[in-house]
């Protein structure tokens, strides 16, 4: 293989495609669109997954359950990893942590776990611990320390919103008249 071989075929500025340029072009008469039918005309458009009538495939294969676009991705490190990665009076953050290589992906929120031993007095910075993660850090006379995770996001702020307390109005503006009609 040579150097020149790598860029060979890709062009930058490829010029497009003159269809109705004459026969010997190629992509003469029909420009390529073959003689008659649905998408020899102006404005054909088709469906991507349109499969010529055939059920097409999307809707062939079986479907079970949904995929939360809106879910936060947690990333879980365990009380185990921590013992074995930090020594005694270390401090736990997510940038410690990635440091590490313990939690190196793309995350929303921390999760501490509590699998695993832990003798060393650790300060750990996370957004969620489970709960016998947090005994067993508090044990062994370590701190923990919640991060403040995404805000949520309200999408109708009447519905969330309290109602507003209007004060009752004092004793002596009504002077003991009753509301009744008469």
């Amino acid at each position: 293989m040579n150097l020149d071989d790598v860029n060979r075929g890709i062009t930058k500025n490829k010029k497009r495609r003159r269809v109705g340029r004459g026969t010997g072009s190629g992509r003469g008469k029909t420009c390529g669109r073959g003689h008659k039918g649905q998408g020899s005309r102006a404005g054909y458009s088709v469906h991507p997954t349109f499969e010529g009538g055939q059920m097409p495939l999307v809707r062939r294969v079986p479907k079970r359950g949904f995929n939360n676009r809106w879910a936060l991705s947690v990333a879980t490190v365990n009380i185990g990893d921590l013992e074995m990665a930090f020594d005694d009076g270390a401090e736990v953050t997510p940038q410690t942590l990635k440091e590490k290589s313990l939690a190196k992906q793309r995350y929303d929120v921390l999760k501490i776990l509590g699998d695993g031993p832990l003798s060393k007095k650790l300060k750990v910075t996370a957004h969620r611990f489970s709960k016998s993660a947090k005994e067993k850090i508090e044990q062994a006379g370590g701190e923990v320390v919640v991060l403040p995770g995404k805000a949520p996001v309200i999408k109708n702020k009447q519905k969330g919103a309290k109602p507003i307390a209007v004060p009752a109005p004092a004793a002596s503006e009504t002077d003991g008249q009753s509301d009744s009609k008469e």
